[in-house]
């Protein structure tokens, strides 16, 4: 009880300067409750959405996913004769059974043409409307489609687009292009996650979507009374036979949700890694925090011990000091956690993926997660300061306040961060020089992880150097000012190893992405500079294939040497060692496509295989199947025959564009492939002629005004755009480490808060001899900035090391370009010394307005 109480008093006579610490608790907890509440949340919409949308038994056409997804290689969705709605029918147990046609291989544009498609990455879907649809959908403004020239759309895409009735709309499939005016609008009756969806009468779907009638995608099944979805499932299974999908509404809507766990799984974990980073760097802070305190309590510890306290007591008075901290943050920072995903949920919203508060999911397990996390971390990291603390000796009541300074523990703490060191970058090494990434990402990561380790423990060794060389460089040009700055820093070269360290991983991470996009970028550029021999690429930023119209518009254009389809689909290989491979890709292009992309061969000529019934392959999967010159492979193409073709050539598996594609010709694939089972182009590249590249670009963007579902893009356009996506990544990346590094910023904050309180005689007797407050003030600024720039430094360093390490292996891959982004790396370091002014702005201010003869009176 007297450990207890002693505790709590010394809570809350500190609470000002625990606040920071409790801060940093808060967000790290907050971040890992709100990940954890919004992707339950998410599954929860989706779980609701999916369940509501399924008939009791739906069947699918042969070749549809189990996610109902209907894409094939042609743009056109598999199909089933209308009459096997009839047959479901006679099945026992059938109330009713309706026919439908839906696609999502489509494009949806309004009168202008700009894009009706969701920016959220969710479908679009265009569809027949259908009593299964009618259940969860409310019609609010006008009426269903009743005949071609009319479409109803879902009440979030009109609100986006601004849509009203009579709008005119045009839904663009494989078919061709189908305009219609909106005649409706409804509203979902569950939470529409982003998707934009359309919908025409049945008729009008089928020759919209498919080109034809009295076919259909699916058949939605209701069970009669007292009739299971398990038992309808097996009487229309049983009416059907195999020649179709047969699958119940939980089967339908568990095969959904998990095509949408897979995604919510990778954020889920890719957030939770990030506030593991921020834990981490609020471990420093909390232990800092706890040092200091311990260091200005020493002559108080003493007394307690000199009174009759044991070591375990003043171990436990600190541990639960700790404890108090990390109930109190924890609990701030689950109900802080619930209002993050609240703002995480507005944000999706904004980028057309909306999620109702209604479907708000806090799990019991989430807030008892939080508090456990948070509680056992602070304590953890009030470790060693409370083993600190219980090592004060009585006779410290007798001096002055501060623990003496360690030698011993400092140089085992400076053997063992260079052991860690120098294992790290070992493991960097080892993986620099592996020959299979698989194998150099092991090491890479170990390299990380122990050189990471290594510059923590260490830090303190180094504060000493780094800081003495950036005060000559930044600090000696302010006078006795600066030199006192640079002083303070290195009084305690572990608060300063710490405090850096804190701003070191997160910059360090920052460093090693930069060095890592910048790389992909300029290899990326660099292939295509080297292997692209084309001038156009021609393709579909949301995947829908090329149809021939289009294709055909592209050929007329004027100014063009040659135009190359490219297109992919899927067969069965039987190779020469027996083997048979389900489902391998094979790439049937254009015999131009030889030029168009100089692939490096290690056997034969890329052009022979282009010749009648040929193929090429490249060098691993020759390897491994004992392929070489001259060697047969029977190809069972998708949807077709079964070919026996001729390996011409075998291409390097080392290019980054393209790599491990096996070509034949268009004319072969068409050989064995019906008409109209044969796959539409994916891409479609275009050469203009000797001086005419600028007139030929204008004229292909002119061609293509009526298909605004393709992009027309030059070699530059190309690059920017890679360069664009990329730097959407690293951007939501950095702002996820902007977590850690706010964290970090708390500490410097803390730390320097502490220091002034640690020094309040001392500031009073400089401010008697006539330290003036702006000079004061300019101190503590300046020994925030150096510590900050330490960190800086030590954390770009790493990350660049790591960075280079990490292209190292992305190399082996064919990504072959060293590029460190050096604007970036300096805006990062000059962006730190902004960090250290800014984290000083409040302790400084403090320090300027000490009454100085009651900061000379200061025990």
């Amino acid at each position: 009880m007297t450990v207890l109480k002693t505790s709590m008093r010394n809570f809350f006579a500190h609470k000002g300067r625990m606040a920071l610490s409790a801060v940093a608790v808060l967000l790290s907890v907050a971040f890992v409750c709100g990940t954890l509440v919004f992707t339950d949340t998410m599954n929860t919409t989706f779980d609701k959405l999916f369940a509501a949308t399924s008939s009791d038994v739906t069947v699918s056409a042969k070749g549809a996913s189990d996610t109902g997804e209907t894409t094939s290689d042609n743009g056109r969705p598999p199909v089933m004769p209308a009459a096997v709605v009839g047959r479901v029918r006679a099945a026992t147990g059938v109330k009713a059974a309706e026919g439908t046609v839906f696609s999502t291989s489509v494009t949806v544009v309004d009168a202008k043409k700009d894009s009706l498609s969701p920016s959220s990455g969710a479908p679009t879907i265009v569809g027949s409307w259908n009593s299964n649809d009618a259940r969860t959908m409310k019609i609010t403004s006008g009426t269903a489609p009743q005949n071609s020239g009319q479409v109803m759309v879902d009440a979030d895409t009109a609100d986006k687009h601004h849509l009203r009735l009579g709008d005119e709309i045009g839904v663009i499939s494989a078919v061709g292009t189908h305009t219609a005016r909106i005649s409706g609008i409804a509203d979902f009756t569950v939470t529409n996650p982003g998707a934009a969806i359309f919908y025409l009468d049945t008729r009008t779907a089928q020759q919209t979507l498919v080109g034809r009638t009295g076919v259909f995608t699916n058949i939605n099944v209701t069970a009669a009374p007292g009739v299971t979805d398990a038992q309808l499932k097996k009487n229309v299974a049983g009416e059907l036979g195999t020649a179709y999908k047969v699958q119940t509404a939980k089967e339908t809507a568990d095969a959904n949700q998990k095509d949408v766990e897979s995604f919510l799984d990778v954020m889920k974990y890719a957030m939770l890694g990030f506030a593991g980073i921020a834990f981490l760097v609020g471990i420093f802070l909390i232990i800092n925090t706890f040092s200091m305190l311990v260091a200005q309590r020493t002559r108080e510890i003493g007394l307690m011990r000199a009174i009759g306290a044991g070591r375990r007591q003043v171990n436990r008075s600190v541990l639960v000091e700790a404890l108090l901290l990390g109930v109190v943050g924890s609990v701030l920072g689950v109900g802080a956690g619930v209002g993050i995903a609240v703002g995480l949920m507005k944000l999706m919203g904004s980028m057309g993926m909306h999620l109702s508060t209604s479907d708000l999911t806090v799990a019991w397990t989430t807030p008892v997660l939080g508090l456990v996390l948070g509680v056992v971390v602070t304590v953890l990291a009030a470790y060693l300061p409370a083993r600190r603390a219980g090592k004060v000796s009585p006779m410290a009541a007798l001096r002055d306040a501060g623990a003496p300074a360690d030698a011993r523990a400092g140089r085992i703490r400076a053997l063992i961060g260079l052991v860690l060191t120098g294992a790290g970058g070992y493991g960097l090494y080892l993986a620099s020089a592996a020959d299979k990434a698989q194998e150099g990402s092991a090491w890479l990561g170990l390299g990380i992880v122990l050189s990471l380790l290594g510059f923590v423990v260490i830090g303190p060794l180094l504060a000493g150097g780094v800081v003495r060389v950036l005060g000559a460089v930044l600090l000696r040009m302010f006078g006795p000012v600066g030199r006192m700055a640079e002083r303070n820093a290195l009084r305690n070269p572990r608060r300063t190893g710490a405090t850096g360290a804190a701003l070191m991983i997160g910059l360090a991470l920052v460093a090693c992405l930069s060095v890592v996009g910048s790389s992909m970028v300029a290899s990326a550029s660099d292939q295509l500079d080297k292997t692209v021999g084309t001038d156009f690429i021609i393709q579909s930023d949301s995947g829908q294939r090329i149809t021939p119209q289009a294709v055909k518009a592209v050929k007329d254009v004027p100014g063009l040497a040659r135009v190359t389809e490219y297109r992919t689909t899927t067969a069965d290989y039987t190779t020469p060692d027996g083997k048979t491979l389900k489902d391998t890709d094979i790439t049937a292009a254009d015999p131009t496509y030889a030029t168009d992309l100089r692939t490096k061969t290690v056997a034969g000529d890329l052009k022979d295989a282009y010749l009648p019934d040929s193929m090429s392959v490249h060098d691993k999967f020759a390897k491994a199947h004992g392929i070489h010159l001259g060697s047969k492979i029977t190809v069972r193409f998708k949807d077709g025959r079964t070919a026996h073709l001729t390996v011409r050539a075998i291409t390097s598996s080392d290019g980054l564009i393209d790599a491990g594609s096996k070509y034949t010709n268009i004319s072969t694939l068409a050989k064995y492939v019906p008409a109209a089972k044969m796959p539409l182009d994916d891409l479609v590249f275009a050469t203009a002629k000797d001086g005419q590249q600028d007139a030929a670009y204008k004229a292909l963007k002119s061609a293509l005004h009526d298909y605004p579902q393709y992009t027309v893009r030059d070699q530059t356009d190309y690059k920017k755009a890679l360069k664009d996506q990329i730097g959407q990544l690293l951007n939501l990346i950095y702002g996820l480490l902007a977590l850690a590094i706010i964290v970090a910023v708390l500490g410097v904050v803390n730390t320097l808060a502490l220091s002034v309180v640690e020094r309040t005689r001392e500031i009073g007797l400089m401010r008697a001899i006539g330290l003036s407050r702006r000079q004061l003030r300019r101190m503590i600024r300046m020994e925030s900035v150096v510590i900050a720039l330490f960190g800086a430094l030590l954390g770009l360093g790493l990350g660049m090391g790591w960075g280079a390490t990490a292209q190292k292996l992305l190399a082996l891959q064919g990504l072959k370009v060293l590029e460190i982004p050096w604007p970036t790396i300096t805006g990062v370091f000059v962006g730190s010394a902004f960090v250290g002014l800014f984290a000083a702005l409040i302790p400084a201010f403090r320090a300027g307005r000490m009454n100085v003869l009651n900061a000379i009176a200061t025990d």
